[in-house]
């Protein structure tokens, strides 16, 4: 009996060495969802994700190879509520750049009027107008006391303004600078994005791996308990040690059930990331593998986020609306000239009546305007705050850099150690293994080797993450990251 629990011991040991194989394929349903969520049709019925599954060869493959990274943030930069608030706000920006333009053209009016009175002053200037006044109009009781006349006024009016104190070139630069915005906002959006969905895929991947150890650990605890329950059978071990086994077992077991949580919240942040429901099933394929990155010294990082993060180049852009702003505030001390053009017809009916014309031109010039000169100090003080702004957004800028940059040197320091801890840790429970095989230690050093091993082996994986991640985010905070082949195994 002895002699069968060791063997049995054995085996287990020799299994829980064997690397668990990855079991990752495809799933089609949440490419076809990105797919219709992307061209705006809303979420796809039953026969539009038949007929994206038989016709679009992206899908075909991603549900034979399962969910890859580059595909993953290609779903993302597609679906993501943000992406699609980005778009609109770059076509709002473009509409008000169009009316801005559009005020340099004339503006053509058509008019149809109207009126009945007795007003004299009315009567008076209609029969004027309709080109029927005649001496009879001209007796006191027709000038005082007219009867009621009809008149219908058909209006085409034409104005061209000339110059309007620079307001309107003040706000196509406006205009123009907010186009230039909602595209840097884009830029950044979409680098966030990438972000995202890249900590969100590995995050699965981590989930996952942690569910495997969490097996293993299981597995492992089960061995133990099986070996303590014969070897107190035999006689050769107390109850205690039983006892103990099953507790560690219990213990790796509640670790197990967490593991499987973890994975279905992964999986949520990663569909929340890629802008599908939760609830979308996913198979990532991928893997936490050793990788080197190459990064820059960290001053050439904050250079190159000075000059490539979309944030600060939204501050230099705010600064430049707000002085135009204050140009088009010192433009209204400025003249004002427009052009009038208009051809009219006045008649008792629409069919019949009298034609005339009228061109003039107006020039005003305010002599006294109290409000000018506080627009003038607004207008100042706003470009003073952007200028301010401006500068604590490159400060900021530069934190985030050292912060990311120190983050990835942390884990990349940490990655040369964990998996020596790891080893060093499967080396010690064999050790503390053949020892209590031979009577020379206690079931509980083995259970703490156990636990031992099994902290390492995770604390390998979260480092590995961290150290994918912190990367990534030396990228973001750099405004570099347009890419993620360099993650790609």
């Amino acid at each position: 009996m002895k002699f069968l629990s060791l063997l049995l011991h054995n085996v287990f040991r020799n299994r829980r060495r064997k690397p668990a194989p990855r079991r990752m394929a495809g799933k089609a349903l949440s490419l076809i969802l990105g797919a219709c969520l992307a061209a705006g049709a809303g979420p796809p019925s039953i026969a539009q994700v038949q007929t994206n599954l038989a016709t679009d060869p992206a899908t075909q493959a991603g549900a034979t190879e399962g969910l890859t990274l580059p595909l993953a943030v290609d779903i993302a930069l597609r679906t993501n509520p943000l992406a699609r608030a980005t778009a609109s706000e770059r076509e709002l920006a473009d509409a008000r750049l169009r009316e801005a333009r559009a005020s340099r053209f004339p503006v053509l009016q058509f008019g149809e009027n109207f009126a009945r009175s007795n007003n004299p002053v009315f009567v008076f200037g209609s029969l004027l107008e309709q080109g029927r006044f005649g001496p009879e109009n001209f007796a006191l009781r027709s000038l005082n006391n007219p009867d009621p006349l009809d008149n219908y006024r058909t209006a085409l009016t034409f104005r061209m303004p000339i110059f309007d104190q620079r307001q309107t070139s003040t706000r196509i630069t406006q205009a123009t600078v907010q186009q230039q915005e909602a595209e840097a906002r884009r830029d950044q959006v979409q680098q966030q994005i990438r972000f995202e969905a890249l900590r969100a895929f590995y995050g699965v991947l981590l989930a996952q791996a942690k569910k495997e150890v969490a097996d293993e650990a299981v597995k492992l605890a089960e061995a133990d308990v099986k070996l303590s329950a014969d070897r107190v059978e035999a006689g050769t071990a107390v109850t205690s040690d039983l006892l103990a086994a099953e507790v560690q077992l219990a213990e790796f077991r509640q670790q197990q059930i967490q593991s499987k949580g973890d994975i279905t919240i992964a999986v949520a942040a990663l569909n929340t990331a890629l802008g599908l429901p939760v609830d979308t099933p996913q198979k990532v394929n991928g893997a936490l593998i050793e990788k080197t990155f190459d990064v820059t010294n960290q001053a050439e990082l904050v250079r190159l986020a000075l000059r490539h993060r979309s944030d600060y180049s939204r501050a230099g852009l705010s600064l430049r609306e707000r002085e135009e702003q204050l140009k088009g505030a010192r433009g209204e001390f400025l003249p004002r000239l427009e052009v009038l053009t208009s051809f009219g017809v006045s008649g008792r009916t629409l069919a019949s009546g009298s034609s005339d014309y009228l061109v003039g031109a107006s020039l005003t010039f305010n002599l006294f305007d109290a409000g000018r000169s506080a627009k003038i100090d607004q207008a100042r003080a706003a470009a003073n705050l952007a200028a301010s702004e401006q500068q604590h957004v490159a400060q900021q800028i530069a934190l985030d850099v050292v912060r990311a940059y120190q983050q990835y040197l942390s884990a990349r320091e940490r990655l040369n150690v964990a998996p020596r801890v790891s080893n060093h840790a499967a080396e010690a429970l064999r050790i503390v293994q053949d020892r209590y095989y031979e009577g020379l230690t206690t079931i509980t050093e083995v259970l703490r080797a156990e636990t031992a091993l099994m902290r390492a082996r995770l604390n390998v994986l979260a480092v590995r993450y961290e150290y994918y991640v912190g990367y990534a985010n030396v990228l973001l905070t750099s405004g570099t990251f347009t890419d993620v082949q360099p993650f790609v195994s």
